[in-house]
């Protein structure tokens, strides 16, 4: 895997991935940015949201769950001093859907987290205390 981090001025980075995307950061006025894009540790959020907000789906369609919509809430705490790491994330999932069975839904956010996404189980093995929970609606 490869990526590109092209400075654009002040506190603004372009970020290329290996497949071609391109990603805005930029950092908070008061940190000489211009608030025009994510800041890196947001990207670094929502990389471990879009990582095990992927493998729920995946796992819940390989099971012939009905999912519809599965959204990712992550909420993350900081250490106050420099480096200023995550030191605890928590992930909600919202999955709406036709009889959606509890098991299967706790079994996929638990196999996310144990075996499949690389990014939280990275952070988990840096320290980081990383905690889950869910909400299944029922779609008539």
């Amino acid at each position: 895997m490869k990526a590109r981090i092209q400075w654009a001025g002040e506190a603004m980075f372009l970020g290329e991935s290996g497949s071609g995307h391109v990603v805005v950061m930029d950092g908070p006025q008061e940190a000489g940015g211009r608030n025009l894009g994510v800041r890196p540790m947001e990207m670094l959020l929502l990389g471990v949201g879009g990582c095990s907000n992927f493998d729920v789906v995946s796992i819940l369609k390989k099971s012939r769950q009905a999912v519809e919509s599965c959204e990712a809430f992550l909420e993350a705490e900081r250490a106050t001093e420099d480096p200023k790491v995550f030191t605890k994330i928590h992930m909600h999932f919202v999955v709406k859907g036709r009889a959606l069975k509890d098991a299967q839904v706790k079994r996929a956010i638990e196999l996310s987290a144990e075996k499949y996404c690389s990014a939280s189980i990275m952070l988990g093995a840096a320290g980081v205390a990383i905690t889950h929970d869910y909400e299944i609606i029922e779609l008539g």
